[in-house]
């Protein structure tokens, strides 16, 4: 008799949690070639040969309004991956970040007794804490990102493995700035700032007129200014061209490079996510700006318990970098935060070398790798 081939379900809804499910994928298949992996991803997941059951493109949405407005698609793709599970169980289930929605599809799998690995803690820490008691009737082992994450999960009786952060091996610039800057089109001798809207659809819409606005500012102080704009998988270029075609802005659009973008600007405005952690090992100045619906915000500030949003200023501990929230986060603001930056040495110094100190809490790499590692244990 034939034996079972193995099986994976990874779902990640975002560009950064489905660029790792790749890469977890791919790392599983070099410990046992013949497994079979699907679920919920976007194009690094298929490039590395998962079967996208649901595109993560159209549900990477954030904020309370945002999600409502997007709940049939949702609602649509939970009941895909839900009715997956029951007729093609897999031997594990990986979920990466996407809390609310994994959340409730790690419930469906223990019902129904498949295993589950949840990589990338939920942020129980920061808000919602009583969810802790939860996660651990759902998730089979729980691995995190941060050491700070162990002592929490231990003492709710959670099982929880310290595997570092990803973004230690797959950030690693490899160009000089003045070989980036050439090797995109830009000019070595002029100064550069980067413009990071985000990677959903609707933070970009949301942000990238105000980033605009603030760059067209800099622009009046620092004519020999130029502009860059990576843009992530999860977007196309006709989702970035409304707000690009009337700003009357040289902006240099950039797509699949991010590292070598980071490393040719001299500072940067990002929105909050993923990508303000890999500015800060990248070592490049930013400063970190977030809006969302009135409502969402007003709930947040009631029940977020962390002193910053930044996940960089989270893991230092410290306000390294300046953030820049709601109202805030307005051109002429944002365009005076940049403003210190190019023209502040000491400020942008001190700034570094913080982004050096915060490194080293995150311990060594090979993250990804002790992930599929353990997935294959629970295997066993």
């Amino acid at each position: 008799m034939q034996e079972k081939q193995q099986s994976v379900m990874i779902v990640a809804g975002e560009a950064s949690g489905e660029m790792y499910g790749a890469q977890i994928a791919s790392a599983i298949r070099t410990l046992s070639p013949d497994t079979r992996f699907f679920g919920m991803g976007g194009n690094c997941m298929r490039e590395a040969g998962v079967e996208t059951l649901v595109d993560a493109n159209v549900m990477a949405v954030m904020g309370l309004v945002e999600v409502v407005a997007h709940l049939p698609t949702i609602i649509n793709g939970f009941n895909t991956l839900k009715n997956k599970l029951h007729t093609d169980p897999p031997d594990l289930l990986i979920l990466i970040d996407y809390p609310d929605f994994n959340l409730r599809l790690a419930k469906v799998a223990k019902k129904a007794g498949i295993k589950v690995l949840y990589f990338i803690s939920p942020q129980v820490w920061a808000w919602r804490s009583h969810r802790v008691h939860g996660i651990g009737r759902v998730v089979d082992m729980m691995a995190v990102l941060f050491p700070f994450e162990v002592p929490f999960y231990q003492k709710a009786g959670v099982p929880v493995t310290f595997v570092g952060h990803p973004l230690l091996d797959l950030v690693k610039p490899t160009m000089r700035r003045d070989e980036a800057l050439a090797s995109l089109g830009l000019d070595p001798q002029r100064r550069c700032v980067g413009l990071f809207p985000g990677s959903r659809l609707a933070e970009v819409k949301k942000l990238l007129p105000v980033i605009l606005d603030a760059a067209r500012i800099l622009k009046e102080r620092m004519p020999d200014l130029q502009f860059v704009l990576p843009r992530a998988s999860s977007l196309k270029d006709e989702d970035l061209a409304p707000c690009l075609s009337g700003a009357g802005l040289d902006v240099a659009v950039i797509a699949g490079r991010n590292h070598d973008v980071m490393t040719a600007c001299d500072a940067v405005i990002a929105a909050s996510g993923t990508v303000v952690m890999e500015l800060a090992l990248v070592g490049v100045p930013h400063v970190i700006i977030y809006k969302m619906s009135k409502f969402t915000y007003e709930v947040g500030k009631r029940v977020i318990n962390v002193p910053h949003i930044g996940i960089s200023n989270i893991v230092a501990e410290k306000r390294m970098v300046k953030e820049l929230l709601q109202d805030e986060a307005e051109p002429l603001p944002i365009a005076n935060e940049i403003d210190a930056l190019l023209n502040n040495p000491g400020y942008t110094a001190a700034m570094r070398e913080d982004f050096a100190a915060m490194r080293v809490k995150l311990g060594s790499g090979g993250a990804l790798g002790r992930v599929a590692r353990l997935a294959m244990e629970m295997m066993k």
